[in-house]
């Protein structure tokens, strides 16, 4: 049966010895039992688990065809508004195992492939194999039922309009040679989150290049390869798991998502895993043109819903324990979260009324309400923590650990601690949840990513700006204007 499940992912990660290096050491042994990897890899079992549960199984999997094989929901490319539906559904019923704290789950991956494969014409432009070998990919990973992360960021080295890479010493990623056997990648990538998690990594072009620019064409490629490949390397972060109980960190324990730095060190990619390889012209439709923007912004925006009702529903909680629900300046606060809620379920329920089938034959959602929500939730999320602390205050401070409440002096702090609600123990784990969504380095990690996860926010308000259909209206205004002179 291609859909997975949590036993079987787990074995994957444990076999697959990629080359990843955490706090100076390469990491040895079981990756599931690493003090650093183990939480986010066990709750991401748990996704797998959940494609078998009796309840959820028409959900989170669809049969092809005559075959009788059931895949993921991820995988399905829709044909229809039900088949958007089910997307939805399915993405969110993921999300709630996390409660949106996991932002690169299998199926923002699954569904970035899927946009590629469906769209894989557009690669011909580069050759018939480089097509071919997308939609053979798409086949693989849907049906080992795989685990992606990705990385398309460049090094962060000189970010002026007028830099070009001239050290002889590469940094940023690119193609140095062409062979028999494949091409040759070195240099290297940001940001791949759950770069050590996974079972392979698909490598996207960092955006548009300038045709005119001499040299670019190195940089213009797209692969996927398993993350053993030889020359490959992973460099982690500090954890924000600490390796503390779920008492003390209830989210950083089970959902921290490690990002890594990606080196390939002369990494020869196959020839039948390459899907892009120098083409500028082809290197630039890859995203335009494919629907990879309404698919995956669709995906996100979904786990984003999910993500603020748990804010939403923390929030009520805090109000209750302390019983401040009375004052109207919380009332005030909590329907700013209330109404963001209602309007990210309203972009979402925009884009699906007003899908339609694109050029590649898929029901795609329509873009324009997706942009603006990729402008909106950069904006408010910051603002759903900043509301969190207001209402906390000295509460988000005041929170022994596990072990105290494990003491002789838990009587103590159990009394001294109570709220209007609990005794302290059951307080002080309340409120060590808001703090771990609001204050500790895990909760500032959701913040950073929450605000830049769709890129730079003022290149993504010029997108908007210019690809939102503005002229209907200014017509509108003219024909408004016309008609006055005509009255005049």
């Amino acid at each position: 049966m291609p859909v997975a499940d949590g036993k079987q992912y787990i074995n994957r990660m444990d076999q697959l010895k990629a080359n990843i290096w955490y706090e100076g050491q390469k990491v040895t042994g079981k990756l599931s039992a690493h003090p650093a990897f183990k939480g986010v890899i066990h709750s991401q079992a748990k996704l797998y688990d959940l494609q078998y549960r009796s309840d959820l199984k028409d959900v989170m999997t669809w049969t092809a065809g005559a075959s009788g094989k059931r895949f993921g929901t991820s995988y399905l490319t829709p044909k229809s508004r039900e088949d958007l539906e089910k997307r939805r559904q399915a993405i969110q019923e993921w999300a709630k195992l996390s409660h949106g704290m996991l932002g690169r789950t299998p199926d923002y991956m699954n569904t970035a492939l899927m946009t590629f494969a469906s769209s894989a014409a557009i690669l011909k432009g580069q050759s018939e194999a480089c097509a071919d070998n997308m939609r053979k990919y798409f086949e693989f990973v849907r049906e080992n039922d795989l685990a992606l992360t990705h990385t398309f960021i460049k090094p962060q080295v000189n970010r002026s309009s007028s830099y070009e890479e001239s050290d002889p010493k590469i940094i940023d990623a690119q193609i140095i040679d062409k062979n028999d056997d494949g091409i040759v990648i070195h240099g290297a990538r940001l940001l791949a989150t759950q770069g050590g998690t996974t079972d392979e990594i698909m490598v996207f072009p960092s955006g548009a290049q300038l045709p005119q620019l001499i040299g670019s064409e190195p940089h213009a490629f797209a692969f996927a390869i398993p993350n053993n490949t030889p020359g490959l390397k992973f460099y982690c972060r500090e954890s924000f798991d600490y390796g503390k109980s779920r008492f003390d960190h209830p989210l950083g324990s089970q959902f921290e998502e490690m990002d890594t730095i990606v080196v390939f060190d002369h990494v020869t990619v196959p020839w039948g895993r390459v899907f892009l390889h120098g083409d500028i012209f082809v290197n630039n439709r890859l995203y335009k043109d494919s629907g990879f923007f309404p698919h995956v912004t669709h995906q996100v925006i979904c786990k984003n819903i999910i993500k603020t009702e748990f804010i939403l529903g923390l929030i009520q909680k805090m109000i209750d324990e302390i019983n401040i629900g009375e004052y109207q300046h919380i009332h005030d606060k909590v329907s700013e979260v209330i109404i963001s809620l209602e309007t990210l379920k309203g972009f979402i329920y925009s884009s699906e009324a007003q899908a339609d089938v694109n050029e590649w034959g898929v029901y795609t959602p329509a873009i324009e309400p997706l942009l603006a929500a990729s402008q909106y939730y950069p904006k408010v999320y910051p603002r759903y923590v900043e509301i969190i602390q207001l209402i906390g205050a000295s509460g988000l401070v005041t929170i022994p650990t596990e072990a105290d409440f494990k003491s002789e002096r838990k009587e103590d702090i159990d009394h001294f601690l109570q709220s209007a609600k609990s005794q302290g123990e059951d307080k002080v784990r309340l409120y060590r949840l808001a703090w771990d969504a609001s204050m500790s380095a895990f909760g500032s990690r959701q913040v950073l990513y929450e605000r830049f996860f769709f890129g730079d926010p003022v290149r993504l308000a010029t997108s908007l700006y210019c690809q939102y259909k503005k002229q209907p209206y200014v017509d509108r205004v003219t024909a408004f204007l016309a008609d006055l002179q005509k009255e005049e």
